[in-house]
C-alpha cells in the first residue's frame, strides 16, 4: 500500500492525512492497530521522526491513542 507523496508540501502532513483516509474507509477500524514508525517509515520511505510526527498529530486530533509497549490504536469515535 505505498502512497506517492508530494515533496513540495509537508510530508507528516500528508502521512496524517493518508492515515485519517485510512481510518474512514475501515482499513484501520476503532480499536484496530494502526502501524508503527517503523512500518510508516518502510511504507512510504520516511525518517522515522516524519512518521513520529505524522502519529504525534493524529493522537493531537483525538484519532489514535497510544499505549507504552503496544502501540497506537484507533480511538473511540474516531472513524
Amino acid at each position: 500500500m505505498s502512497e506517492d507523496l508530494d515533496r513540495t508540501r509537508p510530508v507528516w502532513r500528508q502521512v496524517a492525512a493518508v492515515i485519517t483516509a485510512r481510518i474512514a474507509e475501515g482499513v484501520y477500524p476503532v480499536g484496530g492497530k494502526v502501524p508503527s514508525v517503523v512500518e510508516l517509515s518502510t511504507e512510504f520511505g520516511i525518517a522515522a521522526s516524519t512518521a513520529q510526527k505524522a502519529l504525534t498529530h493524529l493522537k493531537a486530533e483525538g484519532l489514535i491513542r497510544t499505549e507504552v509497549g503496544l502501540g497506537s490504536f484507533v480511538a473511540d469515535g474516531a472513524s
